[in-house]
Order: C-alpha cells, then sequence, then structure tokens
C-alpha cells in the first residue's frame, strides 16, 4: 500500500481515534447532539490536526527535547486561536454551538498524541497525510455519533425533518447519557463487523494505542520526563 494512502487508511480505519482509540472522549460525548455540531467540531480538529502536524515536522530538528511538549502546545494554541476566530467571524451559529469545547482542542489527545508520536518523528508530507487521517477519522467519528443522536432524539438530519411530526423523540440521546449508549452501540457493531471479517479467514488490523511503539496504553503519548535513548 502506498504509504500516504497508509496515513490516512490509519486515521479512518486501522487507528480511528474514535472508535478505535478511544481518545478526545470529551468533545465526542459533549458536542455531538446533532450531526452538524460533530461534523463541524471534526472539521475544525482536522484543520489544527493537520497544520499543527506539518509545523511541528517542520521544526522537529529545532525544538529541544527538554522542551518539546510546551513548545507542542504553543503551536497547536496558536492554530486553535486562528481557527477560533475564523469560527466566530464566519459561522457564528456553529460557533456558540461548540463553545468552550473550541478552545479546549489545545489539550485535546489525538492532537498532542500524533505531534509526540509521529510528526516530530517524521517528515512534512507524510505528517500531513498522518493528520489528514486522523482528523478525517475523528470526524467520521463525532459524526456518525451526530446523526445517530439527532435522528432518534429530535427526528432531525442536519437540522432537516426527516421522521414524521408524529414521532416523538426520545429525549436521552440528546442528553449526556445518550452519547454514550450511541458510542457502545457503533462500537459493538464495529467488533461485530471485525469477528464476521476474521471467521471470513479476512485480515484484521491490530489495534494499537501507538504508531510508534505499539503500546495500547500509550495512546501516542510519552512521559515528558523520559530518558533519550
Amino acid at each position: 500500500m502506498n504509504k500516504y494512502i497508509e496515513r490516512l487508511w490509519n486515521g479512518l480505519i486501522k487507528e480511528n481515534p474514535t472508535f478505535v482509540l478511544m481518545l478526545g472522549m470529551c468533545p465526542t460525548l459533549a458536542v455531538t447532539t446533532s450531526a452538524i455540531n460533530g461534523f463541524g467540531m471534526g472539521l475544525a480538529t482536522t484543520v489544527v490536526l493537520v497544520m499543527s502536524n506539518m509545523l511541528i515536522s517542520m521544526l522537529r530538528k529545532i525544538i529541544p527535547d527538554s522542551v518539546r511538549m510546551p513548545a507542542f502546545i504553543v503551536v497547536v494554541a496558536s492554530f486553535v486561536t486562528i481557527v477560533q476566530f475564523l469560527l466566530e467571524g464566519f459561522m457564528p451559529s456553529l460557533y456558540a454551538s461548540l463553545g468552550i469545547f473550541i478552545p479546549l482542542i489545545v489539550v485535546n489527545c489525538i492532537i498532542l498524541g500524533r505531534a509526540e508520536s509521529y510528526a516530530s518523528k517524521n517528515g512534512v508530507i507524510l505528517s500531513v497525510f498522518d493528520g489528514i487521517g486522523m482528523g478525517l477519522g475523528f470526524t467520521l467519528g463525532l459524526t456518525a455519533i451526530g446523526i445517530v443522536r439527532e435522528i432518534l432524539g429530535a427526528g432531525t438530519l442536519f437540522g432537516a425533518r426527516i421522521l414524521p411530526q408524529s414521532y416523538e423523540p426520545i429525549t436521552i440521546f440528546i442528553l449526556a447519557p445518550g452519547a454514550f449508549l450511541v458510542l457502545s452501540a457503533l462500537v459493538a457493531i464495529q467488533n461485530k463487523l471485525k469477528q464476521r471479517a476474521a471467521k471470513q479467514g479476512k485480515a484484521i488490523p491490530k489495534e494499537s494505542g501507538c504508531a510508534s511503539c505499539g503500546n495500547a496504553l500509550c495512546n501516542g503519548t510519552k512521559n515528558i520526563q523520559e530518558v533519550k535513548e
């Protein structure tokens, strides 16, 4: 598989941040009350992820190892501020819906994890494709959860009514417990499909927490005080 396509496949399927690595759960559960909110948060995170991966990769040989995490946070925070101003200026309704979760992108473990485990160790082009793959995977996860919650909780999809007026919305799905129910159901469906594929003899991609070390408990981050080999 082409190495660039492999980075996209990795983020979308093999190490999907939402359904496989279970990263970024705070915005995943909080903003997905509707499909448009999930899609908007996913795209905002994707932009920050791609741009921060690109810049961190370009500066990887310049940033001292002892201050890499603070430097990464400064880079990410700069792009988050830009995205926040753009949303506030051009998409005020979406900006109001996402609220505090836009600036919280700064501490999203997906972004910091990819910066630490991949962008700081690889070239610019590969890091950009890694950011695109992970960002689209996150967007896919948030949008899928938002679609289910919006349909069941309001009878609409992207704000347009698709169920008859007689439909009685299931209010729990637009509340916090509904996010857990939908997430668990989608993960269960994914695992069922993987089991079915395994029975048919198809190769199933291994789930790994970190692309650099393969530690399922790492999730793309390392201790800042680790001893450099």
